[in-house]
């Protein structure tokens, strides 16, 4: 199949790593004093589990997983609103699928739909209009989440709402940006990192430029990857190219569907519908600057937060639950407390192992047993 089947080449996958390989040697890093890149997007640490390349790469080259699952970095706070706004009794709720099961401070979306709530699974926030019309006694909210990938849809639900005069539809909006988020990473003193590989999803839309501030203010290159095997491996290649030759710089190696500019027209939609937030809560992060998106005033009317005073609450996460350290890239899944044990896909403690894009989920289902028997290994010399 065409832009499938040749980026999983095994032939090419195997020269890259030992191009890879070469490189790194140069290096002169130690397994102790690895090179740290961090890919920032849950759909690149799936491949990366699936297709075995964190193994298959030299151990002086370590791969941290970043905040880039859109539902994982949900802080409860909202999740909670999100609950509530579903129980009211004049309320219709609708979400993404992935939504249902991450656990609030006292329940999950499923559970609430479990105890009369009528929260329904929808595949496209225009999937909520027709139950708007369908339903013109009630309020039809939608769970707006996610990063600059998701946010175009909204919009044009929104607009299309205005359009056909679908005043009993309003929108939860949770929307976050994604170069705020690695800012607030690069300012963190406990993780150290050495470059990027950036989202190639939230790249579609945003397009290359807004990355720049990586590379000229903080020096870090950032690599836009595809999600093949072979994507993954090229974008670590050109990585360790800058780093030798002492470069910083945004590169593309998603040309096939990354643009220079992006989306126009779903950049358009954006800046028609949202503005940004002043601050905005990250699971893990906490507050970061300028790093949400919200409703424009005259689109207020289709704001759930105006319509129902949705207070902006911050809730602890379970004391149990590590997601924050892991959404940070300073602990890996497997380091957490309950991972695989109290916490598992069929009974998730935190979020990053229900979301799909979780980095937990990715460790469980692809990586788990090699990572356990590599740190039983490791803690066995230590000991």
């Amino acid at each position: 199949m065409k832009y499938v089947t040749e980026f999983r080449d095994p032939q090419k996958a195997k020269a890259l790593l030992e191009e890879i390989k070469r490189l790194s040697e140069l290096l002169e890093r130690t397994p102790e004093e690895p090179l740290k890149l961090m890919e920032i997007c849950g759909g690149h640490t799936h491949s990366i589990f699936k297709y075995g390349i964190e193994e298959a790469l030299p151990d002086t080259i370590e791969l941290i997983h970043g905040p880039g699952c859109p539902v994982c970095v949900m802080p409860r706070g909202r999740l909670d609103a999100a609950i509530a706004l579903a129980e009211h009794p004049n309320v219709i709720f609708t979400t993404f699928g992935d939504a249902m099961r991450v656990p609030g401070s006292k329940k999950s979306l499923l559970q609430a739909k479990a105890e009369g709530a009528d929260i329904r699974m929808v595949y496209s926030p225009l999937d909520a209009l027709p139950i708007a019309k369908e339903n013109p006694d009630k309020e039809v909210v939608f769970f707006g989440i996610g990063f600059e990938t998701t946010a175009p849809s909204t919009a044009l639900t929104v607009l299309q709402a205005e359009a056909e005069g679908i005043h009993n539809f309003s929108l939860f909006c949770n929307h976050v940006l994604v170069v705020p988020a690695l800012e607030a990473l690069l300012v963190n003193p406990d993780l150290k990192l050495d470059g990027f590989i950036g989202p190639g999803h939230v790249s579609t839309i945003i397009g290359i430029e807004p990355y720049q501030i990586i590379a000229k203010k903080y020096h870090k290159p950032l690599v836009i990857s595809g999600f093949e095997p072979l994507d993954i491996l090229q974008s670590i290649w050109m990585l360790l190219k800058q780093i030798i030759e002492g470069r910083c710089e945004v590169e593309n190696q998603y040309t096939r569907l990354v643009k220079e500019g992006g989306n126009s027209v779903a950049l358009e939609a954006m800046g028609k519908v949202f503005e940004v937030r002043d601050k905005f809560e990250w699971r893990g992060l906490g507050e970061i600057t300028e790093s949400g998106l919200k409703i424009k005033e005259e689109y207020a009317y289709f704001d759930a937060e105006v319509k129902f005073c949705v207070p902006n609450l911050k809730v602890a996460d379970s004391v149990a639950c590590q997601c924050g350290e892991i959404l940070k890239g300073v602990l890996k899944p497997w380091e957490c407390k309950v991972f695989g044990t109290a916490c598992t896909p069929e009974t998730p403690i935190g979020t990053c192992m229900v979301s799909s894009e979780g980095a937990c989920a990715a460790y469980y289902k692809y990586g788990r047993l090699s990572t356990l028997a590599k740190a039983a290994k490791t803690n066995k010399v230590s000991a």
